[in-house]
């Protein structure tokens, strides 16, 4: 298991070879960021984009949650993280485009099919519930078609619920409408190491 001590093991080793022999890089870096890629993962440890991407820092703009979701367009007084990260990286960095990445053994999709936290306080469960609560609708459309153990099913239909989510925003509808904004899926298989990317044409994940 990884300590605190042994990330600042991590820092120092970095320290030492990443940032020195990329210093010009991080010069740049510090004076300003300008991705061109939004991906939107799951905060699942063992899915991290910039490794699956091989990506430098400074490439992706990152957003991690339970479960890789987008909640739709809300104007009501809250806490919208999600949807603060978005309005930034599409209207302030203007990236071009936007990719929701899901993945296997997903365990807040897992949460969702078998409802786990659905009864659950605040502080033991509940914060997940509610956050979940957005896949209802997919997961009683997932289970009517293909049955009660349709976990991954539910994660790829989970991608496609994001999308529509996004489309929610008026910024971002207005920059698909005329070219500058693109959306993407994308769902990632853990003990296969294999990258699966959503067909728009047929909605099918096909291998990249």
């Amino acid at each position: 298991m990884t300590s605190f001590s042994d990330l600042i093991d991590g820092y120092r080793r970095f320290r030492q070879n990443g940032w020195t022999s990329q210093r010009e890089r991080w010069n740049s870096l510090a004076a300003s960021q300008s991705p061109k890629v939004m991906v939107i993962a799951c905060c699942d440890s063992r899915v991290d984009p910039a490794t699956i991407f091989d990506a430098s820092p400074g490439e992706m703009f990152v957003v991690r949650n339970i479960a890789n979701l987008v909640p739709p367009f809300e104007a009501t007084p809250g806490r919208h993280g999600v949807s603060a990260a978005l309005e930034f990286a599409v209207t302030q960095l203007e990236v071009e485009e936007i990719i929701v990445m899901g993945h296997g053994q997903c365990g807040g999709i897992a949460a969702a099919m078998n409802r786990r936290f659905e009864d659950a306080a605040p502080g033991e469960g509940g914060f997940i519930a509610s956050w979940i609560h957005m896949l209802d609708d997919a997961r009683d459309r997932v289970t009517h078609e293909h049955g009660p153990d349709a976990t991954h099913e539910l994660e790829l239909e989970a991608i496609k619920t994001s999308l529509v989510n996004l489309r929610s925003f008026a910024c971002i509808r207005e920059r698909i409408a005329d070219g500058r904004l693109s959306l993407r899926g994308a769902w990632f298989s853990i003990d296969a190491g294999k990258l699966h990317v959503l067909d728009t044409a047929t909605g099918e994940f096909k291998p990249a």
